[in-house]
């Protein structure tokens, strides 16, 4: 194994390093940093917590040269908010002995603030596309100092609709630039896209997709309903004081909002939720509650899954299964990270079971059935999608000739519905004049 010493890195990168105690490089950090530094565009394939945000800074930082250009040189594209953060983050630590004006900028914030930090001058800029989008459309950003594009999570946004939002970034960037790619999976639309926009990139794997993490113990249980899913957890949480620092995936936002007020009654501060419909204030206080230890559980949909870097994290409860098979390695990934343990549990129905088969097929890799403990109350209440559907046969009835054709006529319309009434001349003109007028013979 290799030490960073032997990369050819330069010294404040060596004395960040030294600072946050990393001796060693991770698979993909090693084989990725001279195909980099050689110029070539680069699909880099790692799974999550294998260190790919280094894989791709330490290069990137080390052919960083200072200019008096305002627009970046080193342009970062994520999918999430929370992803930006934890990057500008990862910048910071490894340029504590550079000069590089770093700036994160995402949407869901007022844009005029973010705008004016960029207008100020930025050497390496982390953004989400659609605020990427917005900058270059004011006038505000440019990007033909663009030297290296850095696209993480290439596969997620895809599947959040971000293809669009990609190709116009792609048209205005710098034709003669550096492309790097980093991402869990690949699929069909990614190697399209990378056929046309990059240049022949060289394909770094460090781990076959797909590969489960082997420092994650993985294991299921098989129960019938939502409600016993909640009754197990709540059974878990009581009796394991080891699950202190527990993300808890669900598939919706709906069933998360659900979960979180199932649970809140028994554990009030200690519970926190997020998903794509809070703020992204709420979303942040909640991440940094959850890794400081303020709170025991966090409740997190798939989109936020790979924005979520917290340390430490001591389970992963798949409380269902993902629709994407993929999104199982990625959740697991949350724990097990930095050469620790992790474990990893799924509560799984019956409607779910095919959902198990297609991970395991993914991973070929069979994930261990557990018996349900004991003291475990099983529910019969049930979630309306729980509940089996009732189909009935419609039987259609034979009508008659008299039913079908109806009356032979039908009801005039309203101008046409009209009565002849017989006027009393004599009458109005009374009301009218106030006398009586008689009708005057031609003779008198």
């Amino acid at each position: 194994m290799i030490t960073f010493d032997e990369l050819n890195l330069n010294t404040p990168l060596k004395n960040a390093l030294s600072d946050l105690k990393l001796t060693h490089p991770t698979p993909i950090q090693e084989k990725v940093f001279s195909v980099v530094m050689s110029g070539k565009d680069v699909c880099g394939i790692a799974q999550t917590g294998t260190g790919k945000t280094f894989a791709y800074l330490l290069p990137c930082l080390r052919q960083f040269v200072f200019s008096k250009e305002k627009n970046p040189q080193i342009l970062i594209l994520v999918p999430t908010r929370e992803l930006v953060v934890q990057i500008v983050e990862e910048v910071k630590k490894l340029t504590t002995y550079m000069t590089v004006r770093t700036v994160g900028i995402y949407g869901g914030v007022n844009f005029k603030p973010q705008a004016a930090e960029v207008a100020q001058g930025v050497d390496l800029l982390v953004a989400t596309p659609g605020r990427i989008i917005d900058l270059l459309t004011s006038g505000v950003l440019s990007a033909k100092a663009v030297k290296r594009l850095v696209i993480d999570e290439f596969d997620e946004m895809l599947n959040l609709g971000f293809r669009g939002q990609l190709i116009n970034i792609f048209d205005k960037l710098p034709l003669k630039r550096q492309n790097l790619l980093f991402s869990a999976t690949l699929n069909e639309e990614v190697e399209a896209l990378m056929g046309t926009f990059f240049n022949d990139p060289v394909r770094v794997e460090a781990t076959p997709v797909g590969t489960p993490l082997e420092n994650i113990s993985q294991s299921l249980y098989e129960v019938p309903n939502f409600y016993t899913k909640i009754n197990l957890l709540t059974l878990m949480l009581a009796t394991n004081e080891n699950m202190n620092k527990v993300l808890v995936f669900v598939s919706t936002k709906y069933l998360a909002n659900q979960l979180f007020s199932e649970l809140e009654a028994d554990f009030a501060e200690q519970l926190d939720v997020i998903h794509s419909n809070k703020s992204q204030i709420s979303r942040f206080e909640a991440v940094n509650k959850f890794q400081n230890g303020g709170s025991r559980l966090l409740i997190a949909t798939d989109v936020i899954a790979r924005g979520i870097d917290v340390a430490s994290v001591s389970h992963v409860i798949n409380f269902d299964m993902p629709e994407i098979p993929q999104n199982y390695i990625h959740r697991i990934g949350r724990t097990g990270r930095a050469d620790k343990r992790g474990i990893a549990f799924s509560f799984v129905t019956d409607i779910e079971k095919p959902k198990v088969e297609q991970v395991e097929a993914l991973m070929n890799y069979q994930i261990e059935r557990n018996a349900l403990p004991q003291g475990l109350i099983i529910s019969t209440e049930q979630l309306r999608e729980e509940m089996p559907e009732i189909k009935m046969k419609i039987i259609k009835l034979k009508t008659s000739l008299d039913e079908v054709s109806g009356p032979a006529f039908h009801d005039k319309i309203d101008k046409n519905k009209k009565v002849n009434v017989r006027r009393n001349h004599e009458a109005e003109k009374k009301k009218k004049y106030g006398k009586s007028y008689e009708k005057r013979g031609k003779n008198k």
